[in-house]
């Protein structure tokens, strides 16, 4: 009579790792926001729309002139370091837009990170509080043609608008740069939330297509709404 070999069992164990349905870490409020994704390298040449969203929920509105005055002074301190310039910006309920320029990806990318911890650092003292600011990562735009310069300069500078802000015939947003920006169409009214004088809020542009590119599509209209036909065609980026 034969002998019964012993057989070997196996068992599947289960694991937490390998790509499933439902892994990985969950969303902020149940929103997807910028992916972790290595981000590319920029040229030196290419102007870069930078968007910067808050919490919301620990800061309120930006659109506050206490906000607005902390945020000045650290566009004031933070708009040309080591290569860097921040040429126009402005400030929303729960985010900012901002063109940036560097000599190089690392001058931007130091630059970017210096200007958020400054942003963040200024209005948690404004708050009497510590912890994060912003909800997200960053996220950015290189701009390579004077065309998404120009477009890109009406959309960050009239964003106010684009969100249904109130604002008098000939007036431009007083929480931005708009006050310093040369190249309207007409001149325009200026608020003043933060007076004038003294360091300006923004830098003067290293590139061609900042400095003078894009104004071959033409100057802006200071009354314009971005993304209507009178700004020429603008596409939310």
């Amino acid at each position: 009579m034969s002998r019964r070999q012993p057989k070997q069992l196996e068992f599947t164990l289960k694991t937490w790792g390998g790509k499933r349905k439902g892994a990985g870490r969950k969303p902020k409020n149940g929103k997807a926001g910028v992916t972790h994704q290595a981000r590319p390298a920029f040229a030196s040449h290419h102007p870069v729309h930078v968007t910067m969203k808050v919490r919301r929920d620990v800061v309120g509105s930006l659109r506050r002139k206490s906000m607005f005055r902390c945020l000045h002074d650290a566009f004031v301190r933070g708009c040309q370091r080591n290569g860097f310039h921040v040429t126009d910006w402005s400030v929303q309920c729960d985010h900012i837009h901002a063109i940036v320029e560097g000599k190089n990806s690392e001058s931007l990318s130091r630059g970017i990170q210096g200007l958020t911890i400054r942003l963040a650092r200024n209005l948690n003292k404004a708050l009497g509080r510590t912890g994060p600011v912003f909800a997200d990562r960053y996220h950015m735009r290189a701009l390579r043609t004077p065309r998404e310069v120009r477009n890109c300069l009406a959309y960050v500078l009239g964003n106010a608008r684009r969100h249904g802000a109130a604002l008098s015939p000939l007036y431009v947003d007083a929480f931005s740069s708009a006050a310093y920006f040369d190249g309207w169409r007409q001149k325009p009214q200026v608020g003043t939330i933060v007076p004038r004088g003294g360091r300006k809020p923004v830098a003067d542009p290293i590139t061609w297509l900042r400095r003078t590119g894009w104004r071959r599509k033409g100057l802006l209209d200071p009354t314009a709404t971005p993304g209507s036909r009178r700004s020429r065609g603008f596409r939310d980026a």
